[in-house]
C-alpha cells in the first residue's frame, strides 16, 4: 500500500460522517414516528406502504454493503486494515457475525459506527489509518446516496400525495417531508464532495461551487417529485404502472451502456436497478462516452414527462379542492425544472471548479465535470477505492484517455485500499 496515493482525512472528514450518521438515525426515527401516526389513526394502508418503503430500502443498502464487503476481503492489505483496533467486529473471526447483522438489517448502521471510529482515532488521536478512513467514508457515501433514493426520494413523494389527495396535513407529516428533504439535500452535497476527492483539482471546490451544484439538483429532483405525487393524486391507480414502464425502460438503457460498477454478475444487475430508480428522479453519469448527447437526451424526455403528468392532473384534478394551490403548482413546476436546467449550465460554465485550471479542460464533452484523468492517476484512484473511482472517472470525465481507461481496467484485479 502506498499512502502517497491517498487523500489525508481531516476534521472536515469527520464531521461530514458525524452528520452523516445523525442524519440516518433522525431519518429512521421520523420514518419509525409517521408510521406509528398512520397505525394509530387506522391508516392501515399507508402504513403498509411507509413500512415497505422502509424494508426495501434497508434490504437494498445491505445487499450493497455485503457485496463490497465481500469483494473487499479479496483486497490486499484487508486483514491489516481491517482489525479490532480500526473496525468494530473487524477481522476473519467475526466474519459470520457481520454475515448475521446484514440480516438483521444492521451492517450499514456499523459502517457507520466503524468509520466514526476510525476517523476519530486518525483525526484526534494522529494514529495510523488514514487510508482506510477514507476508504469508508467513500463507500458510505454511496450507500447514503442509494438509501435517499430507495426511501428518501419515495417518501416525500408519498408524504405529498398524500398532502393532494386529502387537501390537508398533519404536523408529522411536515416533519416527515423535512427529514426526508434534508436527507436528499445532504446526500447530494456529501456524495459531490466524495467524488471531487478523487479529480486533481478538488482542493479548489469551493462552498460557491458547491451551493450552485446543490442547487440546481435540488431544483431538478423537487419538481420531478411534485410532478408525480400530484400524477398519483388523481389517478394513484396508473402511478406504479407509470413507475415500473419508466423504470423497466431505464434499467434497460442502464445495461446497454454496460455498465462496470461491481465485481460480480448479480451485484451489477442490483447496480443498475438502482440506477434505473434513480434515473426515474434525477440524472447522472455512470459510464465513458458521450455524456452530454445522453444527457440531453435524459433531461427533454423527463421534461415531456413532466409536463404529462402536470396536464394529466389539471385535466383530472377538483377544480374546487385544488383552487387555491392549483394555478401555483402548475407555474412552480416547470419553472422550477428550467430554473435547475439553466443553473446546471451557469455551473459548468461559471462556477465548476476546473475552469480555474485550464490544464484539465482537456475533454470537450464535459456534463459532470471536466477532469482529465492520466494513466498514473486512474492507477492511484484504483488503488484508493476503485468502486468510487471508477464512478467518479465516468462522473466527471466521460471521455477519458484510452490509455487510462486501460490501465485501470487492467489493475482492478489488484486492487489494495
Amino acid at each position: 500500500m502506498e499512502c502517497s496515493t491517498f487523500s489525508k482525512y481531516s476534521w472536515l472528514d469527520f464531521l461530514f460522517t458525524v452528520i452523516g450518521v445523525c442524519t440516518f438515525l433522525f431519518d429512521v426515527g421520523s420514518d419509525l414516528w409517521v408510521a406509528k401516526e398512520f397505525f394509530l389513526h387506522g391508516d392501515f394502508f399507508w402504513f403498509g406502504v411507509l413500512v415497505g418503503f422502509m424494508v426495501l430500502s434497508s434490504v437494498v443498502v445491505q445487499m450493497f454493503s455485503w457485496f463490497w464487503f465481500k469483494y473487499d476481503r479479496k483486497l490486499e492489505s484487508y486483514e491489516a486494515q481491517t482489525t479490532s483496533e480500526n473496525v468494530i467486529l473487524g477481522g476473519e473471526k467475526y466474519f459470520k457475525l457481520y454475515c448475521w447483522l446484514h440480516v438483521l438489517q444492521l451492517g450499514f448502521f456499523f459502517r457507520h459506527v466503524s468509520a466514526i471510529k476510525q476517523g476519530f482515532q486518525v483525526w484526534w488521536r494522529r494514529k495510523q489509518g488514514s487510508e482506510y478512513a477514507v476508504y469508508m467514508t467513500h463507500d458510505l457515501s454511496m450507500l447514503r446516496l442509494i438509501e435517499s433514493f430507495c426511501e428518501s426520494v419515495p417518501q416525500l413523494t408519498l408524504m405529498l400525495y398524500i398532502m393532494f389527495h386529502t387537501n390537508r396535513a398533519h404536523t408529522v407529516q411536515y416533519v416527515s417531508a423535512v427529514a426526508s428533504t434534508s436527507s436528499v439535500a445532504w446526500m447530494v452535497v456529501d456524495y459531490h464532495r466524495s467524488l471531487r476527492s478523487f479529480l486533481p483539482d478538488k482542493a479548489r471546490q469551493g462552498w460557491g461551487s458547491s451551493a450552485v451544484y446543490f442547487l440546481w439538483n435540488l431544483l431538478l429532483i423537487a419538481p420531478r417529485v411534485v410532478a408525480v405525487a400530484l400524477f398519483a393524486s388523481v389517478l394513484p391507480a396508473y402511478v406504479a404502472l407509470h413507475f415500473l414502464l419508466l423504470w423497466a425502460a431505464l434499467v434497460l438503457w442502464a445495461r446497454l451502456q454496460r455498465t462496470e460498477f461491481m465485481d460480480s454478475a448479480g451485484g451489477e444487475w442490483l447496480y443498475r436497478a438502482i440506477v434505473g430508480l434513480i434515473w426515474y428522479f434525477s440524472w447522472f453519469n455512470v459510464t465513458e462516452g458521450n455524456s452530454r448527447v445522453r444527457g440531453v437526451i435524459y433531461h427533454g424526455f423527463m421534461a415531456a414527462d413532466v409536463a404529462i403528468l402536470l396536464v394529466t392532473w389539471w385535466l383530472y384534478r377538483d377544480p374546487v379542492q385544488t383552487r387555491p394551490y392549483a394555478g401555483g403548482l402548475l407555474a412552480a413546476v416547470p419553472l422550477g425544472y428550467v430554473a435547475g436546467l439553466l443553473l446546471k449550465g451557469l455551473y459548468y460554465t461559471r462556477f465548476h471548479p476546473t475552469l480555474q485550471n485550464p490544464t484539465n479542460r482537456a475533454a470537450e464533452d464535459v456534463p459532470d465535470g471536466q477532469a482529465a484523468f492520466s494513466p498514473e492517476a486512474a492507477v492511484s484512484l484504483q488503488r484508493r477505492n476503485k468502486r468510487m473511482a471508477g464512478h467518479a472517472q465516468h462522473f466527471y470525465a466521460p471521455e477519458p484517455p484510452r490509455a487510462a481507461v486501460h490501465n485501470a481496467g487492467r489493475n482492478q484485479s489488484s486492487s489494495t485500499f
